[in-house]
């Protein structure tokens, strides 16, 4: 038997060499020794236009107005959107505006409420 660490992602006892890597089974997260646990790993801040550190649950209002992509309708300035979730990527807001539906947008056009 090996003396190998469970996977930090889930605690699975079943963890693998491959190559450089240790690798579960069970949840597919890749690892190496020297890395440790993904509680290391730099926690990613958000920010509304004027610098503030947005969480989720916020509040935010629209500071220009924005042209909703295949669609010929406009998200005004002045818009208040409720209970955000901040996510990954280019458009790192994900909200429901009402009479629009669900939206992504970039918190750089937004301010916190």
């Amino acid at each position: 038997m090996s003396n190998l660490p469970n996977c930090p992602k889930c605690q699975s006892e079943y963890t693998y060499e491959d190559g450089s890597l240790l690798v579960c089974p069970e949840c597919a997260h890749e690892w190496t020794l020297e890395s440790g646990a993904p509680e290391a790993e730099e926690q990613r801040t958000y920010k509304d236009a004027n610098g503030k550190i947005l969480t989720d649950g916020d509040t935010v209002t629209i500071i220009k107005d924005l042209k909703v992509k295949g669609s010929s309708s406009v998200l005004k300035v002045g818009t208040k959107v409720k209970n955000i979730r901040l996510v990954d990527g280019d458009h790192d807001i994900d909200c429901k505006i009402d009479g629009f539906g669900a939206m992504k947008l970039k918190s750089e056009f937004v301010k916190k409420v």
